[in-house]
């Protein structure tokens, strides 16, 4: 383990714990995990990764905005200053699942072409759900937690086939935040 694959996997853990809590902490440490592991995954050459880094980056700065009202998106009114945990409207079920799909064939195709990708369909598709579910995130729709659902045990096989065994061990504890977070958000939600 490197230093800077445990330094990373201690703001993912403190991440998850924040984003369960919908905390106020939730989208600084999206930021800075971003960061972080956008230079692991550079140098782990799981590139789709370091990309998806990237963007959950500015999804970051976005989510932050439309969290707290700065930003407004959809019917729901946001309350003392923050938005309501919501649902996913039915009409968007369709195009998440175009987008996932469509997503996951063009990373891996465009992974395949660098021929440097550790597991290419892995990486394409753990970094389709992710773009799929950082939108739906930064929406604070409850059914978020399903793309970590699937997105966590694929991350799980990446990191252990990349050789990064702390950030396999912090996945490992988001799958169990996940299942709290669907428990948790659903009861939350309005």
């Amino acid at each position: 383990m490197n230093t800077l694959d445990i330094i990373g996997a201690t703001i993912g853990l403190a991440y998850i714990v924040s984003e369960y809590r919908a905390g106020r902490w939730f989208w600084p440490l999206s930021l800075l995990m971003s960061g972080f592991y956008a230079v692991i995954y550079f140098r782990a050459a799981c590139y789709a990764n370091f990309g998806i880094c990237c963007y959950n980056f500015v999804m970051s700065v976005y989510g932050l905005m439309v969290w707290h009202g700065i930003i407004k998106t959809g019917e729901r009114r946001v309350e003392d200053g923050e938005r309501p945990i919501g649902s996913c409207p039915a009409r968007y079920w369709p195009w998440i699942v175009a987008v996932t799909v469509v997503l996951t064939l063009v990373f891996r195709w465009l992974l395949g072409l660098l021929g440097e990708s550790t597991l290419p369909l892995v990486d394409g598709l753990s970094s389709a759900l992710n773009i799929v579910g950082m939108w739906m995130l930064s929406q604070k729709y409850w059914q978020q937690w399903f793309t970590w659902l699937i997105v966590e045990p694929l991350m799980i096989g990446l990191c252990l086939a990349s050789g990064l065994y702390a950030s396999a061990a912090m996945y490992a504890v988001y799958e169990v935040f996940v299942v709290m977070g669907i428990i948790r958000w659903k009861k939350l939600s309005i």
